[in-house]
């Protein structure tokens, strides 16, 4: 009899409590730091005297080291070294942010923001391969963009009733990197290589697919996703800017877009967790980024506050669920996290350059403009990913018969 746990026709495993519980928050851990970077930056101007300037190159610098160190420890997940890379990374994330916490020196702080970001790229990495091993791509990415919503939610809720700006903002990140380091015995590993230590286990062999399209259409998405990030995000990066120059938005109209956004997210994320794989990926995604686009172009047309609100607020629920579905491309396109591990790391580089790019643009040409320019952008990358959407369904499809095949191999009598 096999010890070996169940897995779907492609190979995946099925999510659990444990498997959940570690993958996704391994991911919020590891994608922390781009939620808090408004925080952080107010945290360092306040508690230890930096100017805003600094402060905010400082926490870019932190972002950029955890893109860095995503894609370079992506090679390393895919194999089975995935668990090893996520408990440094927390480990390095507790140490590094939680010295920040603790600490008024500016030196000190810079060292933990760097430390600590350097951490939360082996995480993104871990727990980004990781959601290819759990059967379920769609469902898989919804619960995840859930759960990192939802956590997001409470930690921008707690953050300011926390004794200093410094535990609240660092503190709770170091807090929420040690108790993804308990659970990291529970992350779903890559599959093990080695047929014949399989055949003696009982288990099945699952590698990833070495078809060129697949290849070609997974390097196209990372470049894809890099490039929606900066559309995505310049267009967040003026939001209040836009919405008080056009709209007459105040701070309580802001504040009610953030809420409402996060709610969007909610609900958008448990509507597709529902849906799973029903509707598959391309035609959501095709419908999602024509969406996005028409969005864009009216956050810049609108001149009153209520319909600035209507569709800022639409357009980043539209967001966030375009966002699962190319998560979920990429999960999907080779099971063993060779395109999922690296997927959030490109976005943090694309998203680096967002707020440049945007007040750039805005400052230099105007918001209509802008919204011209970010709608555009999102027209561009439409055929590439939804090929890759569709390339998304064949490679699960192979994946398939491969795991049909190695499994009578196996167990020939069955």
């Amino acid at each position: 009899m096999s010890n070996a746990p169940h897995t779907d026709a492609t190979g995946r495993l099925p999510l659990n409590i444990p498997r959940g519980t570690s993958t996704f928050g391994i991911s919020v851990v590891g994608f922390m730091g781009a939620n808090l970077a408004p925080l952080m930056i107010l945290a360092l101007v306040t508690e230890t005297g930096m100017p805003e300037a600094a402060a905010g190159l400082v926490v870019t610098l932190g972002l950029l080291s955890t893109a860095l160190v995503a894609l370079a420890t992506t090679k390393l997940t895919e194999g089975s070294q995935r668990r090893l890379v996520a408990r440094i990374g927390l480990l390095f994330v507790v140490l590094g942010f939680g010295t920040t916490a603790l600490t008024t020196s500016v030196p000190l702080a810079v060292v933990g923001i760097i430390l600590g970001g350097i951490g939360a790229g082996g995480a993104v990495s871990a727990g980004g391969a990781a959601l290819a091993a759990l059967s379920n791509p769609n469902r898989v990415a919804a619960l995840s963009g859930l759960v990192n919503r939802a956590i997001v939610t409470v930690v921008l809720a707690v953050a300011p009733l926390v004794a200093t700006l410094m535990l609240g903002a660092f503190g709770l990140l170091a807090g929420l990197g040690l108790a993804a380091l308990f659970t990291s015995s529970w992350l779903p590993n890559a599959p093990q290589p080695d047929p014949e230590k399989l055949a003696a286990a009982g288990a099945v062999p699952v590698r990833p697919l070495t078809d060129r399209k697949f290849t070609v259409a997974g390097w196209m998405l990372l470049v894809c996703f890099a490039l929606w990030a900066v559309g995505e995000d310049s267009l967040w990066a003026v939001a209040a800017t836009m919405g008080a120059a056009q709209a007459q938005l105040g701070d309580s109209g802001m504040s009610l877009v953030l809420s409402a956004s996060s709610a969007g997210g909610l609900v958008v994320a448990i509507v597709m967790a529902a849906l799973g794989d029903r509707l598959g990926r391309t035609l959501p995604l095709a419908i999602l980024l024509i969406l996005g686009a028409v969005l864009k172009v009216l956050s810049a047309q609108v001149h009153t506050e209520s319909s600035y609100l209507v569709v800022v607020i639409a357009w980043n629920t539209i967001y966030a669920a375009a966002f699962m579905y190319i998560v979920a491309i990429a999960a999907a396109l080779d099971v063993t996290g060779r395109w999922s591990g690296p997927l959030l790391g490109v976005y943090l580089v694309g998203s680096s350059f967002a707020p440049v790019v945007g007040t750039g643009i805005a400052s230099t040409l105007g918001y209509t403009a802008l919204g011209w320019i970010l709608a555009g952008i999102t027209t561009a990358l439409f055929i590439p990913l939804l090929y890759a959407a569709r390339l998304s369904a064949q490679a699960e499809s192979i994946q398939r018969q491969h795991y049909a095949a190695e499994q009578a191999d196996l167990h020939p009598s069955k």
